[in-house]
C-alpha cells in the first residue's frame, strides 16, 4: 500500500493539526485559548461534529482531564494552551501523567514575538537571556518535547507527539509551536510532504518471549501459595478481562497496589483488597506467605512494598515473575528470577493460554482468600454504620458503597481522604476506582470524574474530596455545568488538612467552617450538607439520580487519621 497524503488541499495549519488528531482517534480537548494556541480554538470551531472541546476555568482542570482521558482510553488526552500556563497551571495533570504512565498530549506555544525575541519580549520561552526556557521547562517533566516553528514541522511534530506518547510506557509529550508554527496555510505539495497519521500511531507491542512464558508458567504451575499483584498498568493496558480470566483459570489470589485499586473487583472471591503500606491486613498477611509473587503493570514502589519490607516482599525466599511494558522497569527495585516483557492484557492471556483448565487450582486459591478474611478481617469493620457526630469518615465510605450503583465509578483527591478510601472503600467492578497515586496532587478529584463522566456518561462518577481540594478545583463545577457532567461530588469536610494536621499538629493545618453545599448552589449545582448520618444513603441516591452536579458536604470528624490504618510492617 502506497503512503496516503495527510492534505488534498490549500489547508489552515490549525485545521491540519486538528485533521492529525481526528485521524489518531482523539475525540476531546481540554484546556483555555491563549497565546499562539488561540489559533488552534479557532479552527476548532469547525471541528465541533469529531472533536469535543471542554473550555475550563483553569488549566489545571484541563491537565487532569486530559491525563485520565488518557488513563482510561488508551488514547493521548489532550490539553491546549498557552505555554506559562499549561506549564505551571497544568503541572499536576502533567506530572501525574508522568508518574502514572498516561498517554498525553500538551499543545502549547512558546509565546515568543519574532524579530523581538531580545527585546525583553513578555511571556516568551524562547530560553536565552531575559526569557524563560520553555523547551527545558517542559523537558523536565514530559518524556518528550517537539518544537515548531513552520505550519510543516508543527503538522508533523503533532504526528510524532502521539506516537511517543503512546509508545512503549506510555506519557506526556510537549509540541512548543512558535509564532509562525500555526500561522498560513500548507499547499498538498509543500516539502517536506504530509501523510496520513495513522502509520505514525504505534503497533501494538509484541507478544512476550514464548520460551519465557512457557518457563513462567511452569513456575507458577509448581506453587504453593501464589500471588498476583496487580498495579496501575493493568489500568492502563485495559487488561481487567484477561486479569480476571487469569487469576480464575489459572487459580491465584489478587492483591492490587494502591494505583492498581479498581482493576480486580475487590467483591470476587479471589480479592485481596489493596497491599502495602496502607494495605488490607488480609491482603498483607497472604502476600508475606506467598511463595510466588506475580507482579503485572506495577513498578513495586516505596508505598507498595511498605518501604521494601522484607516481611512482605523478599526476593531471597519468594520467586518473583515481573509483567511489564517498558524493559528499563523489569527488576528495577526488586529482582524478578522471569520476566515478561509486553503489554499486560497481552501477556496475562498468553501466561493463561499455557495452563490446562483445572477447576481445582480456583477451589484452593478461593480457600486461601477465604481464610486470610476470616483471620484478619474484609471490608467488616463496625464503623460502617458508627452514628457518631462528627460523622466518622468510615460511615461516609460505608453508604458509598452500599448506594452507588455496581458500575460506579469513584475518583479520589490526595490526603487523608484518599487514604481512606483507599483502605475502607470496597470496589465492585473493574474500573470503578481511578486516583493520582503517581504524584499524588491535591485538586485532582473533580476534574478526574469530570472526565471520567465523559469517558462513560452511563455510569456513575462520584468525586471523593478532602475541603481542602474541594476549595482547589471547585470551579470545576461551572464547567461542570456547562457542559452537562453529572457528577457528584462527596466532601469529607472536617475543617482541616487531615493528614497535615494529624502528621504534625494543628498550626497550618486548620480552616475555618464553610457550607461547601451553599456554593455549589449559589453557582447552579445542587447542594446539600450533611450533620447526620442517618441522612446519608438518601442524599447519594439522590444526587446520583439528579442529573446535575451536585454537592454533598459531609461534616466529619477528627477523630480517625491516616496513621490508624498505617500497615505495622512500614513503621
Amino acid at each position: 500500500m502506497t503512503a496516503q497524503p495527510l492534505l488534498t488541499e490549500k489547508t489552515k495549519t490549525a485545521d491540519a493539526v486538528l485533521r492529525v488528531l481526528e485521524e489518531a482517534g482523539i475525540e476531546m480537548v481540554f484546556g483555555m485559548a491563549g497565546g499562539h494556541t488561540g489559533r488552534i480554538f479557532v479552527a476548532l470551531a469547525g471541528h465541533q461534529n469529531t472533536i469535543r472541546t471542554l473550555m475550563v476555568r483553569e488549566e489545571s482542570l484541563a491537565g487532569v482531564m486530559a491525563e485520565v482521558y488518557g488513563r482510561l482510553t488508551r488514547k493521548p488526552g489532550v490539553i491546549i494552551g498557552q505555554g506559562p500556563w499549561v506549564l505551571g497551571n497544568g503541572l499536576i495533570g502533567t506530572m501525574e501523567a508522568l508518574l502514572s504512565s498516561s498517554p498525553m498530549l500538551l499543545l502549547t506555544d512558546f509565546s515568543d514575538s519574532p524579530g523581538y525575541n531580545l527585546h525583553g519580549p513578555y511571556q516568551a520561552g524562547v530560553g536565552g537571556y531575559g526569557v524563560w526556557d520553555a523547551r527545558a521547562a517542559f523537558g523536565g517533566v514530559t518524556k518528550e518535547v517537539f518544537e515548531a516553528n513552520d505550519p510543516v514541522t508543527a503538522v508533523q511534530a503533532t504526528q510524532f507527539a502521539i506516537k511517543h506518547a503512546m509508545s512503549g510506557q506510555p506519557g506526556p509529550v510537549a509540541v512548543l509551536y512558535g509564532h509562525d508554527g500555526l500561522a498560513g496555510s500548507i499547499q498538498p505539495e509543500t516539502r517536506p510532504r504530509l501523510y496520513a497519521t495513522g502509520p505514525y500511531l504505534p503497533v501494538a507491542p509484541p507478544p512476550a518471549d514464548p520460551a519465557r512464558v512457557t518457563a513462567a508458567a511452569r513456575v507458577i504451575a509448581k506453587a504453593k501459595r501464589p500471588v498476583l499483584i496487580a498495579g496501575n498498568g493493568v489500568r492502563i493496558a485495559q487488561a481487567y478481562e484477561a486479569l480476571a480470566a487469569f487469576a480464575e483459570e489459572v487459580g491465584v489470589p489478587v492483591v492490587t497496589t494502591a494505583s492498581g485499586k479498581g482493576t480486580f473487583a475487590e467483591t470476587h472471591p479471589l480479592a485481596l483488597g489493596v497491599f502495602g503500606t496502607f494495605g488490607i491486613p488480609a491482603a498483607n498477611a497472604y502476600v508475606a506467605s506467598a511463595d510466588l509473587v506475580i507482579a503485572v503493570g506495577s513498578k513495586l514502589g516505596a508505598s507498595d512494598t511498605a518501604r521494601a519490607n522484607p516481611a512482605l516482599l523478599d526476593p531471597a525466599r519468594q520467586t518473583f515473575i515481573q509483567v511489564e511494558v517498558e524493559p528499563r522497569n523489569a527488576s528495577w527495585t526488586f529482582p524478578a528470577d522471569h520476566v515478561l516483557i509486553g503489554d499486560a492484557a497481552r501477556v496475562l492471556v498468553q501466561l493463561r493460554e499455557a495452563f490446562e483448565p483445572d477447576a481445582s487450582r480456583r477451589e484452593v486459591a478461593e480457600g486461601f482468600v477465604a481464610a486470610a478474611r476470616a483471620d484478619h478481617g474484609y471490608f467488616d469493620v463496625p464503623a460502617y454504620a458508627s452514628d457518631a457526630a462528627p460523622i466518622l469518615p468510615q460511615r461516609v465510605i460505608g453508604e458509598l458503597r452500599a448506594n452507588l450503583p455496581e458500575d460506579s465509578i469513584v475518583t479520589c483527591d490526595a490526603g487523608e481522604n484518599r487514604i481512606l478510601m483507599t483502605h475502607f472503600y470496597q470496589t465492585q467492578g473493574p474500573g470503578g476506582f481511578l486516583q493520582a497515586a503517581g504524584a499524588g496532587p491535591m485538586g485532582f478529584a473533580i476534574p478526574a470524574a469530570m472526565a471520567a463522566k465523559l469517558v462513560h456518561p452511563e455510569r456513575a462518577v462520584v468525586a471523593v474530596c478532602g475541603d481542602g481540594g474541594f476549595a482547589m478545583t471547585m470551579n470545576g463545577l461551572m464547567s461542570a455545568l456547562e457542559h452537562n457532567i453529572p457528577i457528584v461530588v462527596v466532601i469529607f469536610n472536617n475543617h482541616a488538612l487531615g493528614w497535615v494536621l494529624h502528621g504534625g499538629g494543628p498550626f497550618a493545618a486548620e480552616f475555618n467552617d464553610f457550607d461547601h453545599a451553599a456554593i455549589a448552589r449559589a453557582m447552579g449545582c445542587n447542594g446539600v450538607r450533611i450533620s447526620d448520618p442517618a441522612d446519608l444513603g438518601a442524599a447519594i441516591r439522590e444526587a446520583i439520580g439528579a442529573g446535575k452536579p451536585t454537592v454533598i458536604d459531609v461534616l466529619t470528624s477528627l477523630d480517625v487519621s491516616f496513621r490508624d490504618v498505617t500497615s505495622p510492617l512500614a513503621l
